[in-house]
């Protein structure tokens, strides 16, 4: 009890207010979608725990829209935008912080303006440009404008510039040339940072409304955040199927998340360098 002081219980306060304020909506909609049919969730004071605990939520909501194939959609999707920033933003990343060619600074300073213009004022140009290029309506036309994210390409130049620059100088003078050094030096030392982009990549593209809704027409090529919206209006009266949806819905970024935050705690607190 030595050092339970009131700083610790003010800071032990704060931790549970802000577990309740980030983990109680989640576990109210866990808790919805597993309550029978024979439960009022509309009642004046709802009762937390279920009564009559069930699973059939899940099955009717995949009984009442094609839930597998708007998860396939949305994976293909989230598959290359992933692939797309880990692939793009590291080859951008370690070109603006080690490599040295005319208009770098000029470059850096149009990739961080891009981050300066909300995504409402570009979303046109970014329509009339995938539909120029014959991709409305398909999973590549959604995909392709958070491909490279510009704020992903930032934080790899930030984990690339915290290399110390003489291990570049040392692997030069070995004799070797930017593809080895960006191999062999760069890659290894930013193996968190990296994970922190694919996460952000991946809930991103998996949790996408707005793009999706604009570019898709045929149902069939429907994202599941877009689908769901079929759940919600047909069946806005019944809150336990709207809530089995959300949880499917989730249940994809609580695995990659789950395989990937050995790398992601890394990189966030080592700076993604190791020593």
């Amino acid at each position: 009890m030595r050092g339970f002081t009131g700083e610790n219980v003010l800071r032990y306060a704060l931790l549970v207010l802000v577990l309740v304020l980030t983990v109680g909506p989640f576990a109210w909609m866990l808790s919805t979608s597993l309550k029978g049919s024979g439960e009022d969730v509309f009642t004046e004071i709802p009762a937390f725990l279920p009564q009559q605990p069930t699973l059939d939520n899940y099955g009717r909501v995949a009984e009442s829209i094609p839930v597998w194939s708007y998860i396939a959609n949305s994976l293909i999707v989230a598959a290359m935008a992933v692939t797309g920033n880990a692939v793009g933003a590291t080859l951008a990343g370690y070109a603006l912080a080690k490599l040295r060619f005319r208009g770098m600074k000029l470059l850096l300073g149009l990739t961080l303006g891009t981050l300066i213009l909300p995504a409402e004022v570009t979303i046109i140009s970014q329509y009339v440009t995938v539909r120029s290029m014959g991709l409305a309506d398909t999973l590549l036309g959604v995909a392709l404008p958070g491909a490279i994210a510009m704020l992903n390409v930032l934080l790899m130049r930030t984990a690339f510039a915290a290399i110390p620059d003489e291990m570049d100088e040392a692997a030069i003078i070995d004799g070797a040339d930017a593809w080895q050094r960006f191999v062999r030096i760069g890659l290894p030392n930013v193996k968190g940072m990296l994970s922190v982009v694919v996460i952000f990549s991946f809930i991103g593209a998996w949790d996408d409304f707005l793009w999706p809704l604009i570019v898709l027409t045929n149902p069939d090529r429907y994202t599941l955040t877009v689908g769901l919206q079929y759940l919600s209006g047909a069946f806005s009266s019944d809150p336990r199927l709207i809530a089995a949806g959300t949880m499917i819905a989730f249940l994809p970024i609580a695995i990659v998340f789950g395989v990937a935050q050995r790398f992601f705690f890394r990189g966030v607190e080592e700076g993604a360098i190791k020593g």
